[in-house]
Order: C-alpha cells, then sequence, then structure tokens
C-alpha cells in the first residue's frame, strides 16, 4: 500500500498525472471491462459508491455507463459532504447529468437498494477501497450483504470492498465479485487468499502510470514469473544434469524420501542418491527403482544415526554431488535431528532443508548464517514459526513480511508454502507464486516440491531461479492433475506423476503458460 501512495504521488508530482486524470482513467478502466465482458447499452446497472476516493472512481463508471446508454442508480453509501477533490467533482458531475442518485445513510434506505438490486444486470462496488483497516459494521455491511444476496455480476473498483489492500483477509463482511479492475499493480489483498478469491477475475489498468514507476527497484513484491528453463542438449547424460543426494527418511516414513528423491529425476534432474536407514531401503526401492540407495547406519528406532555425518560428507564429495536436500521424514529422533544440525553448517553445496530437517534447526536456527552456500528453506506455517519463535497467527497474519524476515535472517531463500506460496530472498526481494490448487493440501506434496527445486538446480538455474521455477512447476503438475481428475482426492504421487508433463509445458510454451496464471493487463 505504501508502494501504491508512492506510485500516486511520484505521478502527480514528477510526471503531471494529477489525481483528476487518476480518477478518471481509473473509472474508465472498470467501465472499459464492464463493456467487454456483458456490454452496457441496454443493461441496468447499480453502482455503490463510498465517500472517499473509491466512491469516487465509481462515479466515474456510473457516469460512463449512463452516457453509453446503460441505465444506472448510484447509491452513495454515508454522508456525500465527506467527498473532496476529484471525487467531490465526479459526486457533483453524477448529480447534474441525470443519473438516479441515492444516499444510503441508515436501515430506512435498504428496501430501496434492495429493490434495485433486483432490478439491474450487474453491480459496481466502489464502497471501501484497498486501505481498510478495521472490521466494517452497521448499514456498510448491510449494504455488502445485500449486493452479496442480490447474486448479481459484481465489478469491484480496485478490491472488492471489504477486503484489506495489504493482507487479503476478510474485514468483517466482504463483497463476493466476479470481476476486480485494480489500478497501477495488484495489491497484495488482491492476490492473498480469501481476497483473491473474492477478486473473481482480475484485470490490472497502468491507468497512466509511467513504465518507470511501476518497474522502480523500490517495489519488493512480485508475482512469481519463473525463468526460462534452461537449454537440454540433446547429448546430455545422467550427470550433466545435476546430482542430488538426499537425506531422508526413517521407519515409518518411507513417503518423504521416496518423494524428495524421485521428484527430482520427474522434473528433469539426472542423478538422483538417497541416503536413508538402512532397514527402509527395500520399502522405498521396491517403488523407486531408478533411485540409487546408499544404505545409512540407524538408531534402535530406525533413523538416521549421528554417526552417519563424516559418510554423508564424504559421499557428497566423492561423487560430486550439485545440490543436497537434508530432512524429510528424518523423525524427531534425537539423533537424527542432532545429525541435520551437524551436516546443516558444513554442506558445501547448495542445500534444501525442509520436513523434519527444519525441526531440527529451529533449536538452533544460527546454524544456517554462517553457510556461504546457499541455502532453501521450505517451511509451512508451523515450521515457519517454530524457526522465527513466533506463532502461526503471527504468520498467517503477514505471510510476506514474515517470509521476507526468515530469509533475512536465516540468510536463506525461503518457501512459505499454502495457497499461493511466498518466495523470499534473501536480499529482501518476495514473490507470490500463482499456481496450486487445494488438492495439492496433502501429505508429500511438500516432499515433491523439494525434489522439484533441487531439478531446477541441476538443470543448471542458478539458486534463487531455481526457487521461483520449482514452485511454479509443482503447482503446475498440481493444477494439471487437478484438471484430470478433480481436486477431491489428488495425492503427492499424482503431483509427482504429472511433473514431466509440467515441465514440457514450460518447455514448449513458456510465456503462455506463465500468462495463464497472471493478471489480464488492459
Amino acid at each position: 500500500m505504501e508502494q501504491m501512495r508512492g506510485l500516486d504521488s511520484a505521478a502527480a508530482g514528477k510526471y503531471g498525472v494529477d489525481h483528476h486524470l487518476l480518477m478518471e482513467n481509473a473509472g474508465h478502466s472498470v467501465y472499459y471491462v464492464i463493456l467487454r465482458e456483458m456490454g452496457v447499452r441496454g443493461r441496468r446497472f447499480v453502482v455503490v459508491a463510498g465517500v472517499g476516493n473509491n466512491g469516487g472512481d465509481a462515479l466515474v463508471v456510473a457516469r460512463k455507463l449512463h452516457s453509453s446508454g446503460g441505465s444506472v442508480r448510484a447509491f452513495v453509501v454515508g454522508d456525500p459532504s465527506g467527498y473532496a477533490g476529484p471525487a467531490l467533482q465526479n459526486y457533483e458531475i453524477a448529480s447534474k447529468i441525470g443519473i438516479k442518485l441515492s444516499t444510503i445513510s441508515g436501515e430506512a434506505q435498504l428496501e430501496e437498494l434492495r429493490s434495485s438490486l433486483a432490478w439491474c444486470d450487474a453491480v459496481v462496488d466502489g464502497l471501501f477501497g484497498t486501505g481498510l483497516s478495521r472490521d466494517i459494521s452497521g448499514i456498510h455491511r448491510s449494504v455488502i450483504e445485500e449486493i452479496n444476496a442480490a447474486g448479481r455480476t459484481v465489478f469491484s473498483v480496485d478490491i472488492p470492498s471489504g477486503i484489506g489492500g495489504n493482507d487479503g483477509r476478510i474485514y468483517g463482511a466482504a463483497v463476493r465479485a466476479t470481476y476486480t479492475v485494480t489500478f497501477g499493480l495488484p495489491k497484495l489483498g488482491n492476490i492473498l487468499y480469501p481476497g483473491y478469491y473474492y477478486g473473481g477475475k482480475l484485470f490490472v489498468s497502468h491507468i497512466s502510470f509511467p513504465p518507470e514507476l511501476q518497474d522502480s527497484p523500490d517495489i519488493r513484491t512480485e508475482l512469481n514469473e519463473p525463468p526460462e528453463l534452461p537449454w537440454r542438449p540433446p547429448w546430455g547424460h545422467k550427470g550433466t544434469f545435476g546430482k542430488l543426494l538426499a537425506v531422508a527418511g526413517a521407519r515409518n516414513y518411507y513417503g518423504a524420501p521416496y518423494f524428495s528423491s524421485l521428484s527430482f529425476l520427474k522434473a528433469g534432474g539426472g542423478y538422483s542418491r538417497l541416503a536413508a536407514p538402512r532397514s527402509v531401503i527395500p520399502f522405498i526401492a521396491a517403488r523407486a527403482s531408478e533411485v540409487v540407495y546408499l544404505p545409512m547406519d540407524e538408531t534402535d528406532s530406525g533413523a538416521l544415526a549421528s554417526s552417519n555425518a563424516a559418510r554423508v560428507l564424504e559421499l557428497i564429495d566423492q561423487h560430486e554431488i550439485d545440490v543436497v536436500v537434508l530432512g524429510p521424514g528424518i523423525s524427531l529422533d534425537q539423533e537424527a535431528q542432532s545429525l541435520t544440525r551437524t551436516l546443516a553448517p558444513k554442506v558445501e553445496r547448495p542445500l534444501i532443508l525442509d520436513g523434519d530437517g527444519l525441526t531440527a534447526i529451529s533449536s538452533d536456527p544460527s546454524v544456517l548464517r554462517s553457510r556461504e552456500k546457499p541455502t532453501v528453506l521450505t517451511p509451512h506455517p508451523g515450521e515457519m514459526a517454530r524457526l522465527l519463535g513466533t506463532s502461526v497467527g503471527e504468520v498467517e497474519s503477514n505471510r510476506v513480511e514474515t517470509a521476507r524476515r526468515a530469509a533475512k535472517e536465516l540468510n536463506s531463500y525461503v518457501v512459505l508454502k499454502g495457497a499461493h506460496s511466498i518466495i523470499a530472498y534473501p536480499d529482501g526481494r518476495a514473490f507470490i507464486n500463482m499456481s496450486g490448487n487445494s488438492g495439492m493440501g496433502t501429505a508429500g506434496s511438500g516432499d515433491v516440491l523439494t525434489g522439484t527445486i533441487a531439478a531446477m538446480i541441476g538443470l543448471g538455474l542458478d539458486v534463487g531461479d531455481a526457487v521461483r521455477a520449482g514452485v511454479f512447476i509443482h503447482g503446475l503438475s498440481g493444477d494439471l492433475a487437478a484438471a484430470a481428475k478433480g481436486e477431491d482426492g489428488i495425492t503427492a504421487e499424482d503431483v509427482l506423476q504429472w511433473l514431466p508433463a509440467a515441465t514440457k509445458a514450460m518447455r514448449e510454451d513458456h510465456d503462455g503458460t506463465v500468462r495463464r496464471y497472471m493478471p489480464e493487463v488492459i
């Protein structure tokens, strides 16, 4: 939000794109989407406007709909004396040009709104903008509930009313939009759940912001548009496409080592080795014969013994390993946890820590800060809370800043998993991933992600790009599985098996595949 306010100020101060012009352009962009999606002439519209600038934008839409042959009834919720500047100017114009304009100040006026919502074909929602910071109550909440109950097509101005612009959460009640047109750049509330769900189809209009402002290095949060995959030489062999060593598994934890080691191969990696407790390897090998197994000493409980540390480091050098995965399914056995804490600072390769490995590190995160080679952490909210010594509630309430803080404090690339996972770099940049679906919220899916990121490193991407590509391809694979089978009942195995198709799509049509996940720019 601060970044968008900066765009507004710079556009006016440096380029002379004043607020009157920005409001006019904002209203026109919403009008354009309405015209394109359903037409205007002969259609009936209800425009609901608050008394701030978002309401001013909505009144521009009302004027344009009216002048283009639409029938318009506009409702201002609150006291119109609150309008100022360009919003006041547009209110005065709307009052003069023949638009039916009513004021809602209490429950008594709701019946007129209710009958108009039954009359109309579509609603323009300009009640609240992106600056919402407290729960909606009273007449404003009643208006939102009436809009939702009407079941009409809804076009929201900038963000659905009731959604927080900084966090995507619902502030008491929120409009369920069919389409949302946001201005300049997407807001976090347009992208993070549940705001993304409430927004319907998202459009972005730059409303005359110069490209220099939109592409400013001061903008530190972006959508994840991953890089193209490196060329795959036809004469390549298994060593060409990267060598993985996964240190994973324990008795009764067979899925995590299986998924993390085999997904590396399924996503395009070349040579996968798995160091696991000796007794569990036969069970995993029965499912993944393509992986090379390195039996490790184990504790009485079937976990990796702490005495394996020297051998693991020796194997990394002996086999010229390119990337190491540490932690999936190692259990909470004290020796396995100790082994992780011993290995993490000593592995002189890119290192991906996941699952129980993150739990081990959370007791002493300082071991990561001195690492010279890149580190990737892939926590879910509970693991992130342990790493930072905070609560899951705190993590979920500010996902982007939490991931950014962890990346900086732990000198690591961080993937905060969840719906629209957050990718944070140690230098402060953050990316929001748009691929994936709820069917992927199942045991083992995170282990597939770990191997997919490792494969991107093996293919030759630098670690930051590999994380972005791996997260996107993992989500794409889940989406392909869902398209074939539905989201209910998808397992990690489904995500694993669709990885080759996801990687193929990225190679054959990178731009088209990524574009399908991005808001449409108008």
